[in-house]
């Protein structure tokens, strides 16, 4: 939040579960994911966009595991100096 009033929203670039969870821990409270979305949903359908996210989520998984996080709301900006 900034200022306690304004959520913060990453955008851009965002193709990992490592990315995502680097924005959460830098404070975002969102991360968008726009244009791979678009892109699975252009070339190959709802299944492609289906096996995208699902992907992405096991990535999330195996990094948060990796980092020893249960939870990405875990995840702090010590992390990425440690």
């Amino acid at each position: 939040m900034v200022a306690g009033r304004m959520p913060v929203l990453f955008d851009g670039g965002v193709r990992s579960g490592a990315n995502v969870l680097k924005a959460i821990a830098l404070g975002a409270q969102a991360v968008l994911i726009g244009r791979p979305y678009a892109c699975g949903l252009g070339i190959g359908g709802s299944a492609a966009l289906t096996d995208f996210l699902r992907g992405l989520l096991a990535d999330l998984e195996i990094t948060m595991g990796l980092c020893g996080l249960q939870r990405p709301s875990d995840a702090t900006a010590e992390l990425l100096t440690a």
